[in-house]
């Protein structure tokens, strides 16, 4: 009997600071910078997003994902043998944010690592758990998109600052003799490494470089609309289906205008694309899992349905997953 894995809970989470477009310009002024809500919304479609307190980390956020996904699949944490975190923003340099929410979340035992694909790391952090479980190298898992992207932000530059946000998302992902991920494709070009960066890091115990978030945002539309397409194109190839059988685009959640164009390629309606974006900004790779279970929780999608996810970010990544629930 082959062997599959299936989600079977998801859940999602964001701080309580809600800021809107109106909120952030209020807050930009005092620092001289300058930007409206017309041309946030016409850029972007982001009407609001959501910021972290001090002292809240990505593993805080991946928590209440991780158990509100819990919840849904029936689970308790002592069942879960791998957790995977995607995530740019980790607690700490070592040891990775998924040790960390492994020992909150009291699941300690199974394997437990992060994953660095920026915002497609939650499409990454998937295929590898379907792979992990396929193998039978664990049964049931738990795969987090986890960000705290406002402590990357230079808000001086109001072309990045108003883009992201912080968040958090996660799906059960559990062996299955029923196909639920059909198929996947992933991809990198570490030549576009330049065009979305933060080009910094830790040197005897000083921070060398530049911490903040530095973005090429033509280079990067270009870029994206091209290999979303690609990418959602080979993974129906590899699941034997066509752009018809796609009952719902998930794609990541960065900007209205790449989403629109995507959906456009695949002969898509905008209807059959769940948007949060103008909610929650980009949260990079908690866009994708906070956008799934939205969409779970409003009842739009329904078992049965296929699901194309996809995401492209910063290495530059990009790539596809094509499931049933």
């Amino acid at each position: 009997m082959r062997r599959y894995s299936r989600v079977t809970g998801t859940g999602s989470y964001v701080p309580p600071r809600r800021l809107t477009n109106a909120d952030l310009v209020a807050e930009l002024a005092v620092k001289g910078v300058e930007t409206s809500d017309d041309w946030i919304v016409e850029r972007t479609g982001i009407r609001a997003r959501y910021f972290v307190a001090d002292g809240i980390y990505s593993s805080d956020l991946g928590l209440v994902a991780c158990k509100n996904a819990l919840q849904a699949a029936g689970l308790q944490a002592t069942d879960i043998d791998l957790i995977i975190v995607a995530t740019s923003t980790p607690d700490m340099v070592f040891p990775s944010t998924a040790c960390i929410l492994q020992n909150k979340l009291g699941a300690n035992g199974g394997a437990a690592f992060d994953v660095q694909a920026v915002c497609s790391g939650f499409v990454y952090a998937l295929t590898v758990a379907d792979a992990m479980i396929r193998t039978g190298a664990a049964n049931k898992a738990l795969v987090v998109g986890a960000e705290v992207f406002s402590r990357l932000l230079d808000f001086t530059d109001r072309t990045t600052c108003v883009l992201f946000g912080d968040g958090a998302g996660a799906v059960v992902l559990e062996a299955s003799d029923t196909p639920g991920i059909l198929a996947s494709d992933l991809h990198a070009d570490g030549k576009y490494v330049g065009i979305l960066c933060v080009p910094g890091h830790v040197s005897n115990g000083h921070v060398l470089g530049d911490p903040l978030l530095k973005m090429d945002g033509q280079a990067v539309f270009k870029l994206a609309v091209g290999v979303l397409e690609e990418a959602a194109r080979a993974t129906l190839a590899k699941a034997g289906k066509a752009e018809a059988d796609i009952d719902w685009l998930i794609p990541h959640q960065a900007n209205i205008r790449i989403m629109q164009s995507t959906a456009k390629k695949l002969k898509l309606p905008m209807d059959k694309v769940v948007v949060t974006v103008d909610q929650h900004g980009n949260t990079s790779a908690a866009s994708i899992p906070l956008a799934l279970d939205s969409a779970v929780r409003a009842g739009r999608i329904q078992p049965g349905q296929n699901l194309m996810l996809e995401g492209v970010g910063g290495g530059f990544t990009w790539g596809a997953v094509f499931l049933t629930m």
